[in-house]
């Protein structure tokens, strides 16, 4: 799965009508609606919008046919692998009828036009940890984190060493867990987030 990096555009004119669409990447239900009204043009005759995050998705066909506007832009994001984004498809009518598969063509079109256009970053699933060590072990940890999967978020001292907050690829959290047990010489604790 990958996401976008940056807000993108793509503009197209069909049949006399001006499509545009502007799509961006997410990070909750929250920031995808704040998007989709953002993005909307209160002058366009219609501003359709799909978002996919994980297994939450939603989408509108903003007066449209049903069925012909929200689900092919929604289907331009899972056509291309993408999770955590959002895709606002404005329609500036231009007096010729596009039909409902001409509809479906044109916002679904510009949408995955846009996403080709857009830079991806591959996501990768992590899991947050919080690693305790002593002073003794910390700047051989902490230069280590990214040889494993993990980058650093935050970081906290006590009496006696650090707390470090860190994300971690799921995939090699296992690996990770026990490079940082062999660094510490078994001194250091990883409490992995349930």
């Amino acid at each position: 799965m990958f996401t976008l990096q940056r807000i993108e555009r793509f503009e197209q004119e069909i049949k006399k009508s001006r499509f545009l669409a502007v799509c961006a990447p997410v990070t909750d239900e929250a920031a995808a609606k704040e998007f989709v009204t953002g993005h909307s043009d209160p002058t366009a005759s219609h501003n359709c919008w799909a978002f996919r995050i994980g297994q939450t998705y939603r989408f509108n066909d903003d007066g449209e046919p049903s069925g012909t506007a929200g689900k092919p832009i929604l289907q331009a994001i899972d056509g291309q692998s993408l999770d955590s984004v959002a895709v606002v498809v404005t329609r500036w009518f231009g007096g010729t009828l596009l039909g409902s598969g001409g509809l479906m063509r044109a916002y679904g079109g510009t949408a995955a036009m846009c996403f080709r256009a857009a830079e991806k970053t591959e996501l990768i699933e992590t899991v947050g940890a919080v690693i305790a060590c002593d002073f003794a072990d910390l700047a051989l940890i902490k230069a280590r984190l990214p040889g494993v999967g993990a980058t650093l978020t935050a970081e906290s001292f006590t009496d006696t060493g650090a707390e470090l907050t860190v994300r971690i690829e799921k995939a090699g959290c296992g690996a990770a867990v026990a490079t940082i047990a062999d660094l510490s010489r078994g001194r250091a604790t990883v409490r992995l987030d349930d």
